[in-house]
C-alpha cells in the first residue's frame, strides 16, 4: 500500500529496506508533490535516507540528480551499486535489520518518542520502530512483512 505515493519502509526496492520509499520521497520532492511535513527529513544524515546512502557509500544529493535523469527503480539501484557499495547477501541482511530496527533502544528513540508525543501515541507499546510509527502514519498500521 503506498499512502500520498509513497511506499511503505518495510517494502524492499533491490533487496534493501526503505530504498524504494527513499526513491519514492525524492521523485514526489522533485516533481513538487511530496507532502511539506516530509520535507525536513529528505536526505537527513540522522534520518534513515542519511543511513542508506551511507551505507551504500553515496551521497544523497547524487542519487538525487541520477533520479532526474531518469529510469526505474532498479537502474537507479544498479547506478548506486556501480558508484558506491554493491552490497552482498550478509550486507543486505545486516542493513534491513539495521533499518527495521531503527527507533528501538538506539540514536533515533528519543524523536520516535517526541514523534508519538506529537502524535498523542505514547500509549502506544506496540510503536517501538521508526518503521512501525510511519506505517501507522500513513494508515499502513500492522501491515510489516515477514522477513524474506
Amino acid at each position: 500500500m503506498q499512502a500520498n505515493g509513497l511506499r511503505s519502509p518495510f517494502q524492499k526496492g533491490s533487496g534493501l529496506y526503505h530504498f524504494a520509499r527513499m526513491l519514492d520521497k525524492i521523485r514526489l520532492h522533485q516533481a513538487g508533490r511530496l507532502p511539506e511535513e516530509y520535507h525536513p527529513n529528505v536526505g537527513l544524515r540522522a534520518g534513515l535516507d542519511g543511513h542508506l546512502c551511507g551505507f551504500l557509500c553515496i551521497e544523497h544529493a547524487e542519487v538525487c540528480e541520477r533520479i532526474r535523469q531518469g529510469g526505474s527503480d532498479e537502474d537507479v539501484a544498479q547506478w548506486c551499486f556501480q558508484r558506491g557499495l554493491r552490497p552482498n547477501k550478509m550486507q543486505m541482511r545486516i542493513w534491513n535489520e539495521f533499518a527495521r530496527k531503527f527507533g528501538w533502544n538506539d540514536v533515533a528513540a528519543k524523536f520516535l518518542a517526541r514523534m508519538k508525543q506529537e502524535d498523542g501515541l505514547e500509549h502506544r507499546t506496540d510503536i517501538v520502530t521508526a518503521f512501525e510509527l510511519i506505517d501507522l502514519r500513513e494508515g499502513r498500521d500492522g501491515e510489516s512483512p515477514s522477513e524474506t
